[in-house]
């Protein structure tokens, strides 16, 4: 069996064919330390007339097996794609799709299968480069192959395809494919790294690329078979001048109307008339040539007015960025919100806050079971571009959210300092180019309005190039034509200390790492701008988050007190809980987090955890609860779990004969504590028995507190000031004579 062995940051890669998958028309195993992968390639057996796109699948899938695990769920088996298998597909298909011939026109799908994983080393690059291989050694025509690398920069080096540690313990991960000619395209995110690490981090790249390709090559000459034909065209469009010349100055200047609709409403209308002016010329079969002329019409005047006019559709100069508005807070109900418009793209940030308990759980063959504190959705409707549609989410969804996502994640706040669970969904209103970019810097400011405190801010900007011999234009914040009809498109999202996010797609195979540096300054230069605007809309959080959001509150507990806040069978805790309508959790080392429904409801499950842990003290005044009542007295509970007694004798200026006369079980009491004796009983009185006037002025600054009556309901020992008066002047003539005497001395 043909075999070939590759070594990549001092491992080795082994990819061998003819041992598996016979029927499909190209089959590789490739095994890289204890992970292995199969790829597969297969096409339809019969042409697709009319086609001017490669239809290309790629359906990467991750079986649990492969890690020793049974899928979680009812169904235990794999089901619909995974984000991570739809993004790895994604890093698959995009170096590879230009490289298929369009004259093929047959369905084409790619499988990579992940057979077995050490859980250590990603299987998603033996999957690219499987992938590549599949292709290389089938029947299919392809102009490549396709080489991948993954680069961490780690502690100042470079790592070649890391480990998932390294992966998590790095500054920078991307992940650069290419080939033999040079890179076609990169993607991943990094800690504020520099332009200059991208650069050097993918030129190290381009170097194990190339030997990956040469050895695909290697491989195809050992087992590749023979590759089907290409069926070239023969059927011209004899009328192809004829319409160029009639449309050109038409079309010419529609193509430069200052806005998006204007410009399509007006290349549709020439198109239009071209059509009826050539109506009885043209049959059936040869309108589909006349599109093909007015694609290649655009082709044509767009570039030529770049590279010889520096005129682009709206007008703007190559480095200039688009009018930038910003808004924030303008979702009532939501907890942060934020419109970022650039031109013709505009998307609506939105925000919320949750509780450990909305964190995202996910499984995969990685390792253990993930937890995610933070989500970013991007959504596309089909109004934002002028269309009727499905509302749906699709790779392109999921790419450009995960995309967003990456480039704000090395700003957010760590989660002990910021325990909340956050989502930001991005809702493109409009789109004219970039709204990856657009929603990056929407989410920014939705975060701050939200009060998330974000390191600092984060911006994106889409770069483009148009090249043609030694002639070529870096072109800052491109339009949706420029993507479109351009040689590169590479989105560039950071702070104003370094990059964050990155993504390029490569058209063309001249690109050298002088034109990359300068289309990095270039967009470090756009993106400052971009930032100085959200900076002047707003640069901090809010000091507060929404009133609408659950609130958050940590404190600390000894660890001899965990105990207590718990209970006996978690009685105490889940009381709380239950009391304050909040969720509390506590770990082995005292940390608490209280998850309330609001500020109130929170604060109210800490000064009950206060409680709790509070030892009583002498003096002090509490509103106790009555929960058991003898001859000589009523036990009184003043913290959770700590009573005292509150002795007949101390209940009220005035004699009382019978306890149950003026207290019943439950009721509230509002007493102060006098004495904890030796054996550590606490002795209580009723404060209307020591001062009356203060008990007075204590329940009426709980009312004004927004406490109710609360000290008053069912306080039977309570009379008037004429009483109190009456009884001030009983006392001055001599009552403390008594033989109750004792009791009517003041405590202090």
């Amino acid at each position: 069996m043909p075999k070939i062995t590759i070594p990549i940051g001092g491992k080795e890669l082994i990819i061998e064919t003819g041992k598996v998958a016979k029927q499909a028309s190209g089959a590789v195993m490739a095994s890289f330390e204890g992970s292995t992968v199969l790829a597969t390639v297969c096409y339809s057996e019969n042409e697709i007339e009319g086609l001017d796109y490669v239809p290309l699948q790629v359906e990467y899938n991750e079986k649990y097996y492969a890690a020793g695990k049974i899928p979680g769920g009812f169904m235990k088996r794999e089901g619909r794609p995974k984000d991570k298998e739809i993004l790895v597909s994604r890093l698959i298909d995009r170096p590879m799709r230009p490289l298929f011939y369009k004259e093929f026109k047959r369905d084409i799908q790619i499988v990579p299968t992940v057979l077995s994983t050490d859980q250590v080393n990603p299987p998603d690059i033996i999957a690219m480069i499987a992938s590549s291989a599949a292709v290389v050694i089938s029947d299919i025509p392809f102009q490549g192959p396709v080489g991948s690398v993954r680069i961490c920069y780690l502690n100042n080096e470079f790592i070649i395809n890391p480990t998932f540690q390294q992966i998590k313990d790095s500054h920078m991960e991307i992940v650069v494919s290419g080939t033999s000619d040079g890179i076609t395209m990169v993607e991943g995110g990094a800690n504020e790294v520099s332009e200059e690490i991208m650069i050097e981090a993918i030129d190290k790249a381009n170097v194990i690329i190339k030997d990956i390709c040469a050895a695909q090559k290697e491989l195809a000459v050992l087992a590749g078979k023979e590759k089907q034909p290409i069926r070239k065209s023969t059927d011209e469009f004899k009328y192809y001048k004829e319409v160029w010349d009639h449309a050109f100055d038409k079309y010419k200047e529609a193509c430069f109307l200052p806005s998006k609709i204007e410009r399509n409403k007006a290349k549709s209308a020439v198109k239009g008339s071209t059509i009826k002016f050539f109506e009885e010329k043209l049959s059936e079969d040869l309108k589909s040539g006349i599109s093909k002329v007015f694609e290649d019409l655009e082709y044509k005047i767009l570039r030529d007015a770049i590279l010889n006019e520096n005129k682009r559709s709206d007008s703007r100069k190559s480095d200039e960025i688009r009018p930038i508005e910003c808004e924030v807070g303008i979702l009532p109900r939501t907890h942060g919100s934020a419109l970022f418009t650039r031109g013709e793209t505009q998307a609506l940030a939105i925000t919320t806050l949750g509780t450990v308990s909305d964190e995202q759980m996910f499984d995969d063959i990685d390792g253990e079971k993930h937890y995610n504190n933070f989500m970013l959705h991007y959504n596309f409707p089909p109004f934002s571009v002028g269309e009727k549609g499905n509302l749906s989410t699709g790779r392109r969804e999921i790419g450009h959210g995960n995309l967003a996502m990456r480039s704000i994640v090395a700003v957010l706040p760590e989660k002990e300092a910021f325990p909340y669970t956050i989502r930001v969904v991005s809702e493109v209103l409009e789109s004219n180019g970039s709204s990856s970019m657009a929603t990056v810097c929407g989410s920014t400011l939705s975060l701050l309005d939200a009060g998330v405190p974000i390191k600092k801010p984060v911006a994106g900007i889409a770069m483009g190039l148009i090249s043609e011999n030694d002639k070529i234009v870096i072109l800052s914040d491109i339009l949706g034509e420029e993507d479109h009809f351009g040689d590169m498109d590479f989105k560039v999202a950071g702070t104003e200390d370094g990059i964050t996010g990155f993504q390029m797609d490569i058209k063309i195979s001249n690109v050298t790492t002088e034109l990359m540096k300068t289309a990095l300054e270039q967009a470090r230069k756009g993106r400052l701008h971009i930032l100085g605007i959200m900076n002047s809309t707003m640069s901090k959080q809010r000091s507060e988050i929404s009133d609408y959001a659950p609130q958050i509150l940590t404190m600390s507990v000894d660890a001899d007190k965990i105990g207590a806040v718990i209970g006996s069978g978690g009685k105490t805790i889940k009381g709380i809980s239950e009391k304050t309508e909040s969720t509390v959790n506590i770990d082995d080392k005292g940390k608490i987090i209280i998850f309330g429904k609001n500020k109130t409801r929170a604060e109210e499950a800490k000064q009950l955890i206060l409680s709790v842990i509070e030892e009583p003290e002498v003096g002090k005044i509490y509103n106790g609860i009555v929960k058991r009542i003898t001859e000589f007295g009523a036990f009184v509970e003043i913290l959770p779990g700590k009573e005292g007694l509150c002795h007949i004798s101390k209940l009220s200026f005035d004699r009382v004969n019978s306890v149950s006369d003026i207290l019943k079980e439950n009721q509230e009491l509002l007493v102060k504590l006098v004495e904890v004796d030796r054996m550590g009983r606490v002795n209580l009185s009723h404060i209307d028995a020591i001062d009356p006037e203060a008990a007075s002025q204590k329940r009426q600054s709980e009312r004004e507190a927004g406490g109710g009556d609360r000290g008053d309901r069912g306080d039977r020992g309570h009379r008037d000031r004429n009483d109190r008066d009456h009884r001030d002047s009983r006392n001055n003539s001599g009552r403390n004579s008594s033989p109750r005497g004792g009791f009517f001395r003041r405590d202090s």
